[in-house]
């Protein structure tokens, strides 16, 4: 499930770290309480969009509003985050004072095939490990290790879900993850990167990882796709890594669910 939860931004020019997931998890652990947050770890979210201008500490907000794309396994987080966000009257994210105005629902109105385009909204890590040294190695996305390594966890996480049988498990064999080969070559070519070292918080401590942010497809089951799609992708997903959309989203509708202005009971999503 994926909601967008626009904001109207108070104060102008306020500024974010380019890389901002750690921020927007605390922002998150402050509406839900730390307890709760740490039981669902099956949530993903996206950077802050918005219009944005490059400053020497990193982004500058000059827009009206600003939007925080959402996702879960499931709609009771949602429902329990949203009520309790609609219960401030301002917030702050960073440097940024934000102000929840509504909310939009993404309804996927297609069916996920076999072979799905994706973009990524936020890097994917593929190590979470306690051996710093291999959080940080890199490891070539077209090299079949990164698809092993992505492979892996997905299947451990979509087993914890406890949303699929074992047998259902056992039957999601088929993966693959081919990166953009054109959007490569671009990238060396003009001497870019699209792999980075972020900073991350993990069971309270701090630590160093590698994030991969390339378009790709990915040949797995349509549930797998599903999966992802709603909980992301890779490592550290709940700290807001691996968030995707699709690279075609025709098929993409939106629809606005609630707004605070009209706010006369409690959010229900199902």
């Amino acid at each position: 499930m994926r909601i967008r939860i626009i904001f109207k931004l108070k104060n102008k020019g306020a500024v974010l770290p380019f890389h901002h997931q750690k921020q927007v998890r605390n922002f998150i652990k402050e509406v839900v309480g730390e307890d709760y947050l740490a039981e669902n770890p099956f949530i993903n979210f996206s950077g802050l969009k918005g219009q944005t201008k490059v400053g020497r500490e990193g982004l500058n907000y000059f827009s009206k509003r600003v939007t925080l794309i959402f996702s879960s396994g499931g709609g009771e987080f949602i429902n329990f985050f949203l009520n309790k966000l609609f219960d401030f009257q301002h917030l702050l994210l960073g440097d940024l004072v934000l102000e929840p105005e509504y909310v939009e629902r993404e309804y996927f109105t297609g069916k996920f095939g076999n072979s799905v385009k994706f973009l990524c909204l936020s890097p994917i890590v593929i190590c979470n490990t306690d051996n710093v040294d291999k959080n940080k190695e890199f490891i070539h996305p077209t090299k079949d290790d990164f698809s092993d390594f992505l492979y892996e966890s997905t299947m451990l996480r979509m087993e914890r879900i406890g949303q699929f049988t074992p047998k259902q498990i056992s039957s999601f064999f088929k993966f693959q993850m081919v990166p953009d080969k054109h959007y490569l070559e671009k990238i060396n070519n003009h001497d870019k990167k699209f792999a980075r070292i972020y900073t991350t918080i993990n069971q309270g401590m701090i630590k160093e990882v590698r994030g991969y942010t390339l378009p790709f497809a990915l040949y797995a089951a349509p549930e797998v796709q599903n999966f992802i799609y709603n909980c992301g992708l890779g490592e550290l997903a709940e700290n807001g890594f691996g968030m995707l959309d699709l690279a075609d989203n025709k098929e993409v509708k939106r629809e606005i669910i609630f707004e605070k202005s009209l706010k006369k009971m409690r959010i229900n999503i199902q």
